[in-house]
């Protein structure tokens, strides 16, 4: 018996629960730092005498890199241990937030940026990964991934809030500085709740060259996409090529190719890549129009996102049940539509609107999506995992959520700059419907009815 079904055996009342409290606490704070800088970018460009373009590489950098290293965190997390990884990608995250909030200009900001992405990558799959085998029963999972997925989502709505009351009652450098002490307690209290990690089976070589071109290649995308630079967009898809063939060759792949031939996890791994991207742009689109077009101040817009957050919060209460009685797939449909009524309403978004009228349906109807799609794509992600490959989907299941947030964001963000004015928002919103759609008609074609289906 290995040293997790030792744990899930031994004590679950008094040691799995709290053990996600700490699991999920540290995804909070990853979570968070994805839009806290927000509200903060212009008086970061004030303090560094920034342009715009330059100041889009504080959000952007810390997603891209970690995405883009998700999947090599995962694969340590399988080769070299679970916990010990979670740990020291922990203790990463924190020492780059105190660089980042220390920064003296704005390329050692970036940096730290970049370094608080690396121990995501670490971090946040070995995280999934340990959640996935705490709770191996499918619905006793999906309460556990629902818990993980909402606090991890209040993250990111509580990274908008946050950022104007800090902004504005202290100082753009803490809200970095309270990471570190959240993350304190996490490195004190984790290692007493979860079990040390067992002696490893195996070693194996790592695929570094492989890392590198995953993390390249999308940063040179997205370089391509926000400087209209269709030569370094060119170059990023080569790069993503190169990464493909090398994966193919590789003794000792970052994701061995055949793991895709799961017909389940492939196609909520695709599905996952569209619903970032819609997402990820509502949540940027969605707070300009509030502050450019409606008027509001940061910390306005900021409060504005609490019914967003309620939403949220009792649509990801709902999806354990929805799973069961469901099904992962027709869950992830039913959240997909939630998703496509939120969008079709913000498509419409008029050049005078009211917040009442015009944004906070369309709000409601995201929020609900993606608490229940995201979730039950992440189940679907895990489906069938061993202690072998769990880093490995939950590296998977992390990146492709990610970069397909930050891709998606970049392309759609630029569809809206395009247009101009709030026809752009509209255009922004209605190209997520269409991606929505797509991966909805995918799901429903290409996906068996219930995950207990081996493809």
């Amino acid at each position: 018996m290995n040293a997790l079904s030792r744990a899930r055996a031994g004590s679950p009342a008094d040691r799995r629960m709290p053990a996600l409290a700490f699991l999920s606490l540290l995804q909070f704070l990853i979570a968070l730092d994805v839009t806290v800088v927000n509200v903060a970018l212009p008086s970061i460009g004030a303090q560094f005498d920034a342009p715009t373009a330059s100041l889009s590489w504080v959000v952007t950098g810390y997603t891209l890199v970690g995405g883009g290293l998700l999947l090599l965190g995962g694969r340590i997390t399988d080769l070299l241990g679970r916990r010990r990884m979670f740990l020291l990608g922990a203790a990463v995250f924190a020492l780059a937030s105190l660089a980042a909030g220390l920064a003296p200009n704005l390329p050692t900001l970036v940096a730290a940026r970049f370094a608080q992405g690396a121990g995501e990558a670490l971090a946040s799959p070995a995280a999934m990964s340990l959640i996935a085998l705490l709770f191996p029963g499918p619905a006793e999972r999906a309460k556990a991934l629902g818990v993980w997925g909402a606090i991890s989502s209040g993250g990111l709505v509580a990274g908008v809030l946050l950022s104007g009351v800090i902004t504005e009652l202290l100082h753009w450098r803490w809200i970095f500085g309270i990471n570190v002490p959240l993350v304190a307690l996490v490195l004190l209290a984790t290692p007493r709740l979860l079990p040390a990690d067992g002696r490893r089976e195996r070693a194996g070589r790592l695929d570094l060259p492989g890392a590198a071109l995953l993390t390249a290649g999308p940063l040179a995308l997205v370089y391509g996409v926000v400087e209209s630079s269709p030569a370094v967009v060119g170059a990023g898809v080569l790069l993503l090529a190169a990464f493909v063939a090398v994966e193919a060759r590789t003794r000792n792949p970052l994701v061995p190719l055949a793991f895709f031939r799961h017909r389940v996890r492939a196609v909520a791994n695709a599905v996952t890549v569209l619903l970032s991207a819609a997402l990820s742009t509502s949540f940027f689109l969605l707070t300009l129009y509030m502050q450019d077009v409606l008027g509001m101040g940061p910390l306005q817009a900021g409060l504005a996102f609490l019914p967003f957050c309620a939403a949220l919060f009792l649509a990801i209460a709902q999806v354990s049940r929805l799973i069961g009685a469901l099904g992962p797939k027709y869950t992830a449909l039913v959240g997909l539509a939630f998703t496509a009524a939120g969008l079709a309403w913000l498509a419409r978004l008029p050049d005078e609107g009211t917040y009442v009228v015009d944004v906070l349906p369309g709000m409601a109807g995201i929020a609900a999506g993606m608490g229940i799609g995201l979730i039950a794509l992440q189940n679907a992600a895990l489906h069938g995992v061993t202690e072998d490959d769990a880093g490995t989907a939950a590296g998977v299941q992390r990146s492709v959520d990610q970069l397909g947030g930050a891709l998606g964001l970049a392309v759609l963000v630029g569809v809206a700059a395009g247009a101009g004015g709030v026809d752009g928002f509209r255009t922004a919103f209605l190209s997520a419907l269409v991606g929505v759609a797509a991966a909805a008609v995918g799901l429903l074609l290409a996906a068996p009815g219930r995950t207990d289906e081996r493809t």
